[in-house]
Order: structure tokens, then C-alpha cells, then sequence
């Protein structure tokens, strides 16, 4: 035997003296990275009743039925990338530059301006959410999400070691931020906080007021802000969404997006991030960006490259429509449920989602919204997500997207299921 077979020998006969059997663990991240969501609705029975149609109200896709549907000119961008051969390869990691300028100028205010230098590109808004709290978070710290709130968030921060700590929403005022207990929640390892609005899952929409009242705690504490606005200018009726960034010019911010839910395609998966900083405090945030957009070399080169067209040529009159048809949705929940016996609705100002609360002591046999969830899919064929899902118990979430005729069967069903163990 060879000295270098000889060595390979005695070093695997010393290594297995140390390890007498295979163990290939799970990474802490791994361990560590959990849905929230999943975890809940994996350990209820939701087994439908076979004799129903079986209706969801839980998934936050507003293609799922196939009644929104995504304008023609979006199509026809991506047709023409397609055939163009020019859109296959690798593309820069922070984005295509075309789409940036594009995003630029469309976005840009008087009181927010952007530059293409302000702009990074992620696959979806849950990317740019994980490049944001990356960014900004070291394990160790803490971030400040919304309760209710998007499990994503919690998801995303607690993979990484990051301690979340949770600020009331309050629904007697239409789910604004209660700021008081906000403030009592940040120590000196609180690394930033976390907004989203229009909210998923309160369907809520903050005044201006309320907006500067949280830049004003955000001044004092010295904190940046993550501000998710996915669902950006999707609100009805008197209802006007501002964007945070127009109303500072001092506290720095990072604000999501993405073409997911104002265009209607979820699956194409291209968000953003724009980075407001009037007073160059986030000079190494930019350059962290830039290196963990390295992560995936990339979002989607066909939809980077088919964003100007996208964002450009896609009519008002587009997003007009979408709009006109959540409003009439949301009316249409708020005014059935909101006569049903046993419940509360708190009437959606935006966004594709409203809360409903489950007045559980006048119920029996159900002990709260997990039990009320589980029993309304097994008996009616309807899902709802619970509101535990969104650290917010005794309530429901029902995702407004539906057609109008589904939506009454659904809340039909509803109706006669609450008659049923209401007393």
C-alpha cells in the first residue's frame, strides 16, 4: 500500500474512533426559520365537508380566482422581452439598470425624490423584506413588527436571530399603531421598526396625522424605518394613502414593493426596495445592500426587463378598475358579516383583507378562533385564516378577493354556521 493510501487509511480509521455513526443535523438557521401560518393551519383539521364546494377565503393571491385579471400591456412586455433574445442572462445584482431609471422616474416626488441609485431590485417583496432586515438587523437585536401583522415578518427575523417584539394595533381606531405601547417596547438594542400599510391583515389605511405621529416617536428614538406599502394606492372610498417617505426628511427609510399586488402578478416575483436618506445616515446600509443582493445574483432578468413597459404603459384606468372592484367586495363582507350574530367587523379602508372578531363568550362548544376556523371549513366548506396566525386571537382574517357570488355563498354559510352554536 501506498504512503498516501497508507495516510487515507489511518486518517478515516481516526476519524471513525471519533464518530461511531452518521448524524448530519439541521443548520440554526434552519431550526430556527418557522411560518407561522403553516404551523397553525398544518395542526387544525381542515378537512372540507365533501357535500359543499369548497370555498377559500384565506389565500392573499388575487389571481386565485381568475376574476382580477392582469392588463394586457403587462403580457405584451413580457412578449416583447421574450422575443427580443435580450433578456436570458445574469443581470446586475441590485437590478437592471432600465428598470431602475424606470422605477425612479415613475416614483419620484417633490418630496421624496429618487435617483436609480436609490433603488434595489429583490425577487418579490419578501425578498427585498429579507434584504431589509438583513441590512439593518444583527442577531442579538430587536425589530418592531405590527400585531396583527404579516407572519412573513416574523419568519424572516427570527431565521436570522432576531428577536421580534410586537406594538398594538388598535381596533376601535381602524388598526392604528398604539404608540405608547410602541415606545415602551425599544431599548438600546431595538434596531428598527417595522410598518406596513396598507396592512395584510387589517386591510387598514393610516391617516397623514398618524403617519407623522410615528415619524415624530421614530425622531425621538433615533430609529429607521422598514415601511412595507406592497399594497400602495390600493384604498377606497375617502381614503388617501401617503407614502411615508413623502412626510420626513429626516428619518431615514427603506421602503417594499413590488409588482405583486398593484399589477396583479404575485408570481413573477420582482420587488423592490427604495432607499430614502436625506442625511446620508445610511451610507453603509447602501453598500450592505449592494453586497446581499449578491445572495441570488439577481431577480428575474425577463420581468427586470419588461418593468419600464410594465410600469409605464399600464393605464390608470387599470389600477382605477382594481380598485373599484376591492371596494365593492369589501362593502359587500362588511355589510353581510357585520349582521351576523357573535361577530364584529372592523370595515376595511384598503388592501385585499379585513379582520372579523369572534365574540367567543357568546358562542359554545368554541373556545376561540383556531376551534371556530377549524369546525366552519369541516361543516361549510369555507376557510378562514385564524387570527393566530397573526398573533391576534379570537379573530379571523378573510381575504376580500373572491367573485361577488362566492363571497355571498361563503358569508351564507357563515351566517347559518354561527346560528348554529351561537346562544
Amino acid at each position: 500500500m501506498s504512503t498516501v493510501q497508507n495516510f487515507s487509511h489511518n486518517n478515516v480509521n481516526n476519524k471513525l474512533s471519533r464518530m461511531k455513526e452518521w448524524r448530519v443535523p439541521a443548520s440554526i438557521v434552519a431550526k430556527r426559520t418557522k411560518n407561522p401560518i403553516r404551523e397553525i393551519v398544518y395542526n387544525m383539521n381542515v378537512t372540507p365537508n365533501p357535500e359543499k364546494e369548497y370555498i377559500s377565503l384565506a389565500l392573499g393571491d388575487p389571481t386565485h380566482y381568475g376574476n382580477f385579471k392582469i392588463h394586457e400591456n403587462c403580457i405584451d412586455a413580457v412578449i416583447t422581452q421574450l422575443k427580443s433574445h435580450k433578456a436570458n442572462g445574469y443581470v446586475p445584482s441590485v437590478g437592471v439598470e432600465s428598470a431602475r431609471i424606470a422605477l425612479a422616474k415613475k416614483f419620484s416626488t417633490k418630496e421624496a425624490p429618487l435617483t436609480s441609485e436609490d433603488i434595489v431590485l429583490a425577487s418579490g417583496a419578501s425578498d427585498a423584506l429579507s434584504l431589509a432586515i438583513s441590512v439593518l438587523c444583527n442577531e442579538g437585536q430587536n425589530i418592531l413588527l405590527p400585531r396583527p401583522g404579516f407572519s412573513l415578518y416574523q419568519t424572516l427575523s427570527e431565521s436570522k436571530g432576531i428577536e421580534c417584539r410586537y406594538y398594538n394595533l388598535l381596533p376601535d381606531r381602524n388598526w392604528e399603531t398604539d404608540l405608547d405601547h410602541l415606545s415602551s417596547l425599544i431599548d438600546d438594542k431595538t434596531a428598527c421598526l417595522l410598518i406596513n400599510n396598507p396592512s395584510n391583515p387589517c386591510g387598514s389605511n393610516f391617516t397623514r396625522q398618524h403617519l407623522e405621529s410615528i415619524l415624530s416617536l421614530c425622531e425621538i428614538y433615533k430609529l429607521p424605518v422598514i415601511c412595507d406599502e406592497i399594497y400602495e394606492d390600493m384604498v377606497y372610498g375617502d381614503n388617501i394613502f401617503y407614502p411615508l417617505a413623502n412626510l420626513t426628511k429626516t428619518v431615514p427609510i427603506l421602503k417594499i414593493s413590488g409588482l405583486a399586488k398593484r399589477y396583479l402578478i404575485p408570481g413573477w416575483r420582482v420587488g423592490w426596495i427604495f432607499i430614502y436618506d436625506y442625511n446620508n445616515i445610511l451610507n453603509e446600509v447602501r453598500s450592505g445592500l449592494a453586497s446581499l443582493a449578491n445572495l441570488i445574483l439577481g431577480a428575474n432578468s425577463l420581468i427586470q426587463n419588461a418593468l419600464p413597459d410594465i410600469i409605464m404603459n399600464t393605464p390608470q384606468s387599470f389600477h382605477d378598475e382594481t380598485d373599484k372592484l376591492l371596494e365593492e367586495n369589501a362593502k359587500l363582507s362588511a355589510n353581510v358579516l357585520g349582521k351576523i350574530p357573535g361577530l364584529h367587523v372592523i370595515v376595511p379602508q384598503g388592501a385585499m383583507y379585513m379582520m372579523v372578531g369572534i365574540n367567543i363568550e357568546e358562542f359554545k362548544d368554541i373556545n376561540n378562533d383556531i376551534e371556530f376556523s377549524e369546525k366552519l371549513v369541516q361543516e361549510e366548506s369555507v376557510l378562514c385564516l385564524p387570527g393566530k396566525s397573526f398573533h391576534y386571537p379570537n379573530y379571523v382574517r378573510i381575504v376580500t378577493t373572491a367573485p361577488a357570488e362566492k363571497l355571498n355563498e361563503a358569508y351564507q354559510r357563515i351566517k347559518e354556521f354561527c346560528a348554529r352554536y351561537h346562544v
